[in-house]
């Protein structure tokens, strides 16, 4: 089919730099919005290097935002709109693509699934993956709506990422620290508390288009538990049976459905209970984590370049992992770094991918208490997830820092 050339001009918001240059590669014209506070002069280059044109905007002024989506969609004729970074500017990013009618989805469906209130009551409506909660307005309002449920009950931010104001109430001293955390760090309401599901838990990507789902893979997660439910590792794919691979396939496509999400990519959370799999939360975008790395490593398939060559007509057709991928986070004591070493030995290892260890001597190593505060990773190919396990442990043997610790304790249920 012969595209337009309008079809081929492509406006993305928040586009991380790999992803302007996979859309040149697959054929699109592509503008780039970005928010010039929240990356350094040098990544912008890299995002405009392949860029048509960068424009820059403060993404709090959701006003200002949605005028400039507009003036660029008119002034050059742009096909579509996506936004698949941050969900905190999606809202008016999607809201003004439907408007202007060049949305691959509806600002609905992009809202029914990066709101977990919003998606917790959707899967409520309709007896799937069916999950006892409540929410509050305020953290003031969270005393009484965690009364209302049997303890220990989950509590977090609805719209916040990266395990962010996320904690395990058992009694009244959680829900202390955890009023007192969410408050300190401007977490705003409303808030979703929710009975804690036991299970393992796991992160499956899909790709849609024209509203059908293909599950890309399934990433089998590790984390700190409570308080905090850090990510400390991922191994893909998950070691996972036939029918349990199946119910997974299935409660997350039923999101989907119910969503009337139509195209590109989803990262949806899933627990494996006992009464079957229960979604945690699900968001428009593709997982964080270097899960994208995870699937490459382990199918030679490049999901996010996938969603530009689907967005110019092509079929999807999921892979079939060959291998086994995993990363792990590094978790040190908080203080300033002294000194660090094998490093370069780290990298030189033939199963390593990447490391990622953003620290020199004489940095602060923050306490970690979420997803953005951890140590740096590694990534590591093998043949069984045992043998990841193997590597990861290997390496974090082999990562020698010299920390002086804070003089200060850090708070209670703070990694160290």
């Amino acid at each position: 089919m012969t595209r337009t050339a309008a079809s081929r001009r492509l406006l993305m918001v928040m586009p991380y730099s790999q992803f302007v240059r996979k859309a040149a590669e697959a054929g699109f014209e592509v503008w780039a919005i970005w928010d010039p506070s929240l990356r350094e002069r040098e990544y912008l280059d890299e995002v405009a290097a392949h860029a048509r044109e960068l424009l820059l905007t403060d993404f709090g002024d959701e006003a200002g935002l949605r005028a400039l989506i507009a003036e660029t969609v008119r002034a050059h004729d742009i096909g579509t709109v996506l936004h698949l970074g941050a969900e905190e500017s999606m809202p008016p990013a999607v809201a003004e693509a439907e408007a202007l009618g060049v949305s691959p989805n509806p600002a609905a469906a992009v809202t029914a699934l990066n709101d977990k209130a919003a998606m917790r009551a959707l899967l409520a409506a309709h007896g799937l993956s069916p999950v006892r909660s409540q929410v509050a307005a305020t953290a003031e309002e969270v005393t009484a709506a965690v009364a209302r449920l049997p303890l220990p009950v989950v509590v977090k931010p609805t719209r916040a990422s990266g395990s962010r104001g996320v904690a395990l109430v058992r009694d009244i001293d959680d829900l202390e620290e955890w009023t007192a955390r969410v408050t300190g760090g401007a977490l705003a309401g409303p808030y979703l508390i929710e009975e804690f599901l036991e299970g393992p838990e796991f992160s499956v990507e899909t790709l849609s288009a024209d509203g059908e789902h293909h599950v890309i893979g399934i990433t089998a997660k590790q984390t700190t538990g409570a308080p905090f439910f850090i990510e400390t590792s991922h191994v893909h794919p998950a070691p996972l049976g036939r029918e349990e691979r199946a119910a997974l396939h299935a409660v997350v496509i039923g999101l989907l459905d119910l969503a009337g999400y139509r195209f590109g990519p989803a990262h949806t959370e899933v627990v494996l209970t006992a009464h079957g799999p229960r979604i945690v939360e699900s968001q428009t975008r593709l997982g964080g984590d270097r899960i994208p790395l995870l699937i490459e490593t382990a199918s030679d398939y490049d999901i996010e370049a996938a969603i530009f060559r689907t967005l110019a007509g092509e079929p999807v057709e999921p892979p079939t992992p060959r291998h086994t991928a995993s990363v792990g986070f590094f978790f040190l004591p908080a203080g300033r770094l002294q000194s660090v070493d094998s490093v370069d030995a780290i990298r030189a290892l033939p199963y390593v991918q990447t490391l990622h260890f953003p620290f020199q001597p004489g940095d602060e190593l923050p306490p970690t208490t979420n997803s953005f505060t951890r140590h740096g990773y590694v990534v590591v190919d093998a043949e069984s997830p045992a043998e990841a396990r193997a590597r990861i442990a290997r390496v974090r043997g082999l990562l020698r820092v010299d920390v002086r610790e804070a003089a200060l304790a850090a708070p209670e249920g703070v990694l160290r």
